[in-house]
């Protein structure tokens, strides 16, 4: 199986400011939406409330297709799969910015979201394929990939303030194609040296599961499924929240985009700090404090607004953030290599399915009488369960499996 010249039967590499910008560009351009969904609306006749709905179907496939994306990469090849990855995302942005319906536009960010799910398990993947100090850059790049996030408010704001919504999407989807241009001459042939393990070295269980293990896989989905619920529905919500409760600050669509976009930004930063935490100390300390920061300043910000909501959310959002590069830390010690596709695509598709109930849970309350604080509020009782999973992880959780696999 061929790609141009990309041999699936080869092994190659790519530097990893490549897999960062990635990793850039899969959650700005699943965030355009959430800052022109208000526009679109308008444009449709829908109100805000009704309008987010046709965004479920992309946020679903952005976590329903890893598996299917972690299965192809793992069985035929990643190089492949992350380079069809930005025309893909092409693709579905450019169909959005022509949509004539909600329907039409519900379908085409369904397939943006379908190849947004690409980058995850494969991109992931190939990051932390080269041993040593994962944790610190799994947090590099939980850091390029929230200013994703962050970039996404600021650029559609600004393109919409001076276009509309269409430009917004049609503008990310000429930049992913150039990417993925560029992309695809990064890549580097490997030299591997043929397998110098005799037969019966082969014939040794790759990985060694201990006693801790059903506690960790139980905790883990835990945490995965209430911190993707948090993280997904205050990344989408931020941007609307601003406008709705800074209105001494601004209501103006690009200013509360920019202040959004600083949120991210400098929130993201805190990833760094968790990813070189968790190569020196168990996770379980680290990933329950994150909780216990989200649910004191996710509650503070249900009932803040203007500059003293700017501040607590920001600091939430450090929390928020600082707990993304934790869980994948801790499977890197318990999954071999060339399982690790499929396994991190399972945990990606109930992250981002946990994110994706973010759009029709908060249509529903929205519409039936609820606000942003109940929201919030809720958000903050739900980060208990990743306090209390954290605390039952082991004290050697990242130590507690020994993964033999070869050189890479």
């Amino acid at each position: 199986m061929k790609l141009m010249n990309i041999d699936s039967a080869k092994s190659y590499s790519m530097p990893d400011l490549y897999l960062n910008i990635g990793h850039l560009l899969d959650h700005f351009m699943m965030l355009i939406f959430a800052k022109a969904a208000f526009d679109a609306g308008r444009e449709f006749g829908f109100s805000y409330e009704e309008i987010i709905v046709y965004g479920t179907l992309g946020v679903v496939l952005f976590g329903a297709a890893a598996p299917l994306a972690g299965w192809l990469a793992d069985k035929f090849s990643r190089p492949i799969l992350i380079t069809i990855y930005p025309f893909g995302l092409c693709l579905g942005a450019f169909l959005a910015s022509m949509s004539q319906s909600p329907d039409m536009l519900g379908l085409s960010l369904g397939i943006l979201g379908f190849f947004a799910a690409i980058y995850h398990p494969v991109g992931i993947a190939m990051l932390i394929k080269r041993p040593g100090k994962v944790g610190l850059r799994l947090g590099v790049n939980g850091v390029w990939g929230n200013m994703g996030v962050a970039f996404a408010p600021i650029f559609t704001g600004f393109l919409i303030a001076y276009g509309d919504w269409r430009l917004a999407f049609i503008v990310p989807a000429i930049l992913c194609f150039l990417f993925g241009i560029s992309q695809f001459f990064a890549f580097k042939e490997l030299d591997e040296e043929p397998s110098r393990k005799s037969s019966k070295d082969a014939n040794k269980v790759e990985s060694i599961m201990s006693s801790n293990w059903q506690t960790v896989l139980i905790c883990l989905s835990i945490v995965t499924l209430s911190g993707g619920f948090i993280f997904g529905s205050l990344t989408f919500l931020i941007p609307r929240l601003f406008e709705v409760n800074m209105l001494q600050i601004s209501n103006d669509v690009a200013i509360t985009g920019l202040l959004a976009g600083f949120v991210y930004a400098v929130a993201s930063f805190s990833q760094i700090g968790t990813g070189w935490l968790v190569d020196k100390i168990p996770p379980k300390f680290v990933l329950s404090a994150m909780g216990l920061g989200q649910l004191i300043f996710i509650y503070f910000a249900s009932v803040s607004f203007d500059y003293d909501l700017l501040f607590i959310m920001l600091v939430a959002m450090l929390f928020v953030f600082g707990q993304v590069p934790i869980t994948d830390a801790i499977l890197v010690k318990y999954v071999k290599d060339s399982w690790r596709g499929r396994v991190l695509s399972i945990k990606f598709m109930i992250n981002l399915c946990a994110g994706a109930s973010v759009l029709p849970v908060t249509s529903f309350l929205l519409q039936n009488g609820y606000d942003f604080s109940f929201i919030l509020e809720s958000l903050a009782l739900i980060s208990i369960a990743i306090i209390i999973s954290g605390l039952l992880l082991p004290n050697k959780s990242s130590n507690s499996v020994i993964v033999r696999q070869k050189t890479l």
